[in-house]
């Protein structure tokens, strides 16, 4: 089980944020919510990050607001001040995390995928970014200026982060020479999300963490 911590930002503020940790010498992960805030499922996420032997560390974007309905959702999602949560939150989030030693990922759900996006292209310090069904503006995050291993999962029924949208974001990184690992899932949006039944797909959710967990370890392990 993880606690509550706090760390700084780059402008000297101060956050919070859900940490679980791994042991001494584990590489770290920032773990990046969904729009519905800092509630269980991101935390119950943090924990089983952990478990696989990852540090993993959760800002709470929301400065503890939870929403309850799509409508709270939406409206808490909109207000967020994306720049901000990017270049202060989840800097800072990455400097925290190195300061203990080790590399360090990100990964994030839906808006939190869009953020995961903007950090690898925005924030230095990280080695590995994973991405679940979420992608920027490109005016605000361009992913061909992706330069570490980046892979993604989307769900091909997905009628937000669209298959359009996830042909356009692999487009455009390989054009810029990268080689995103991209997996597309016969799913909703949220698949990977336990909590809400109507979404959930066990078989692919399962495979997708599987394959997350292999690329963290792999691009984040201690060098020689």
């Amino acid at each position: 089980m993880g606690q509550m911590i706090e760390f700084q930002r780059p402008d000297g503020a101060t956050s919070r944020g859900y940490l679980a940790d791994a042991g001494p010498g584990s590489p770290s992960v920032i773990l990046i919510q969904e729009w519905w805030g800092l509630n269980d499922h991101i935390l119950a996420l943090v924990d089983r990050m952990a478990a696989a032997g990852i540090t993993t560390l959760a800002p709470d974007l929301y400065r503890g607001r939870l929403a309850s309905t799509a409508d709270e959702a939406s409206h808490m999602m909109n207000g967020l001040d994306f720049a901000d949560a990017t270049h202060q939150d989840l800097r800072g989030a990455t400097q925290y995390l190195t300061q203990r030693g080790g590399k360090v990922g990100v990964m994030g759900f839906c808006m939190g995928g869009a953020l995961t996006v903007a950090s690898a292209v925005h924030v230095p310090g990280l080695s590995a970014a994973v991405c679940f069904y979420g992608i920027p503006p490109a005016e605000f995050a361009d992913p061909a200026r992706i330069r570490i291993p980046f892979q993604g999962h989307f769900a091909s029924l997905d009628d937000w982060c669209t298959p359009a949208l996830v042909d356009k974001l692999e487009a455009a990184m390989r054009q810029a020479g990268q080689a995103p690992d991209i997996h597309r899932y016969q799913a909703h949006h949220a698949f990977v999300n336990q909590t809400r039944p109507e979404v959930f797909d066990a078989a692919c959710a399962q495979q997708a963490w599987d394959r997350t967990v292999s690329f963290m370890l792999t691009h984040l392990k201690a060098q020689a």
